[in-house]
């Protein structure tokens, strides 16, 4: 029997599993890393979340399948999120999806709407989903610029014009990972005309949508008037309400892509726990003090990390949101790589941080740090960096 496996053909070694092995065998030996490389959240949900978590487990019923499209409860409990948050009106029957995660959903998408030799449009750096999702399901990708603007869309225009077959889907995702650029509606409002005059649907990853700091609340694409025409929007609870390892995301828009998902999902999955679902609902419906508290949290873990690193000799530009900080690589080291860099920083600073490359090859030349560790570690972490920088600097 052949050991090679067409869609595993497809799929590259993950870039971030070197680090990560390295990382697991030193603190096998006992040595004490500062994981800045994936963004994991510390923190907890609320109390109350918690307490109906279990409150639903004791029950009988709750131990039976679930729904594959979510809990109507939930799904209606996410259109009154985006009605609060947005002002834009969902049916939860129609336009709402309830995914295990974004990530799951994602690609559970890609698969339904795209067939082999489709050809998708993806922000690179970005989120390794964002390509792969489409990999997996068959389809050809071809990268357009992470950041909004000019250059965003004369590429975008080209990419149209030059590629064959002509793409069907543009991905987009802001606050992104891991750059942490952010939108306004008056780009989105011009991503959803071009998108109608060049007959794409737009996929939008607002999973960060909550996390935010020095400007305007993040906005959603669906707030342009007639972009449900066009536009599934993805959303997760990971940040938001520090409920990651939960698995709960959404997806929400157009009526005919959240039916082709649903139609995929109810062969692949009965859906999320049912207690997990019914805790859901208490998250978004409930007190949302954690919402901002998370917000004021990751805000001061930035100003922290920027102000710290900076006085250990190296620069991070201060990300306006998400729970990242997109940073060049220190100028003595950036003939390394970002893969080489980043073993060196484990193996002398003891600070793993992610390699740009694992995000598409514009990453090349930065690093993500995830500002998932308290104020104490991120200090303790830059002077790992300033040790660093002294002897090889």
């Amino acid at each position: 029997m052949s050991d090679e496996y067409y869609r595993i053909r497809r799929l590259p070694p993950y870039v971030f599993a070197e680090v990560n092995a390295m990382k697991a065998k030193a603190r096998a030996a006992g040595e004490d890393i500062i994981d800045l490389g994936m963004g994991n959240p510390d923190g907890m949900p609320p109390k109350h979340v918690i307490d109906k978590l279990a409150e639903v487990a004791h029950s009988p019923t709750a131990h039976r399948y679930s729904a594959s499209m979510g809990i109507k409860g939930l799904r209606k409990a996410q259109a009154d999120y985006y009605q609060r948050r947005f002002g834009v009106e969902l049916d939860p029957d129609s336009e709402v999806c309830v995914t295990l995660g974004s990530k799951e959903g994602f690609a559970n998408l890609a698969q339904a709407i795209t067939a082999p030799g489709d050809v998708a449009l993806t922000p690179n750096p970005s989120y390794p989903i964002h390509h792969f999702g489409f990999i997996i399901a068959g389809a050809a990708i071809r990268s357009i610029p992470a950041a909004p603007g000019p250059l965003f869309f004369e590429k975008l225009e080209l990419a149209m014009r030059y590629t064959v077959p002509r793409p069907k889907v543009l991905v987009v995702g802001y606050p992104s990972n891991p750059t942490a650029y952010t939108a306004d509606l008056d780009f989105y409002r011009k991503l959803v005309d071009f998108a109608k005059d060049a007959g794409l649907v737009i996929i939008s990853d607002l999973a960060y949508a909550e996390i935010y700091f020095d400007g305007e609340p993040t906005p959603s694409m669906l707030q342009v008037e007639g972009a449900k025409d066009i536009v599934v929007e993805f959303t997760s609870m990971s940040k938001t309400y520090s409920m990651a390892g939960w698995r709960m995301g959404f997806a929400v828009g157009n009526e005919k892509m959240i039916g082709a998902l649903k139609r995929v999902k109810s062969y692949l999955d009965y859906g999320a726990f049912t207690p997990i679902q019914a805790a859901a609902v208490a998250a978004l419906n409930g007190p949302q003090d954690c919402v901002e508290e998370n917000r004021q949290l990751y805000k001061k873990r930035r100003d922290v990390m920027v102000e710290a690193f900076g006085r250990a000799g190296w620069d991070i530009p201060p990300p306006p949101a998400s729970m990242f900080a997109w940073a060049p690589i220190p100028q003595p080291f950036r003939h390394m790589g970002s893969m080489e860099f980043s073993k060196l920083a484990l193996q002398e600073a003891h600070v793993a941080v992610a390699p740009g490359i694992g995000f598409g090859e514009e990453g090349e030349g930065f690093v993500r740090l995830a500002m998932v560790e308290n104020e104490q570690r991120l200090r303790q972490a830059a002077r790992g960096i300033k040790t660093m920088l002294d002897k090889y600097g």
